[in-house]
């Protein structure tokens, strides 16, 4: 993208604050994991470097999970807009004695927008350890609710609570399909 998307704007408002004032409704802790904690200054939140750098998302998943005072955290990437309040406590309410929470829509697992605990550290450690750096290649390790796409979709019809952006190509044909939307 050329510049952090957390920072990107969508209808006016930066992305990282969208789903902070989500999370914040929703949460009694929110922790933000990033290597520039000097851009995430202004939140009344946690703010950690990861302990595991260079290992993308997985490392980040790892850092937010160790350092959260819970026995579960939602965990989410900081490019997705549409985060639905709704799927979010559809998905806690699912939590019953699973160390994993993810949905499945039509183009599969949505590991970055899901549910772990504390149980996925070691198996996260073991799988870092292997040259392994997908958040899906720990699932086998633990206890994993797979909510199916049909079971959530009357609560985001349109997928959004998944969309994220990653090139400024994205960036545009969202802001096109949320204006046709209004329309």
């Amino acid at each position: 993208m050329g510049e952090n998307k957390a920072f990107l704007e969508i209808e006016g408002t930066p992305i990282i604050t969208r789903i902070y004032h989500l999370f914040k409704e929703l949460f009694q802790e929110v922790i933000i994991v990033t290597n520039q904690m000097e851009f995430f200054k202004n939140f009344d939140s946690k703010i950690y470097n990861d302990l595991m750098p260079d290992k993308g998302a997985l490392g980040g998943l790892y850092t937010g999970i160790f350092f959260s005072s819970f026995q579960y955290s939602f965990c989410v990437a900081c490019d997705m807009p549409f985060i639905k309040k709704s799927l979010v406590e559809y998905l806690v309410k699912n939590i019953q004695n699973n160390d994993v929470v993810v949905p499945r829509t039509q183009d599969g697992l949505q590991p970055l927008h899901a549910i772990y605990s504390k149980n996925c550290l070691q198996p996260i450690e073991k799988i870092i350890e292997e040259g392994k750096y997908k958040i899906i290649d720990m699932y086998k390790m633990v206890r994993v609710r797979v909510v199916e796409e049909h079971e959530f979709l009357c609560l985001d019809p349109f997928r959004d609570s998944f969309i994220n952006i990653n090139t400024p190509e994205e960036l545009l044909s969202l802001r096109r399909d949320k204006e046709s939307r209004l329309k």
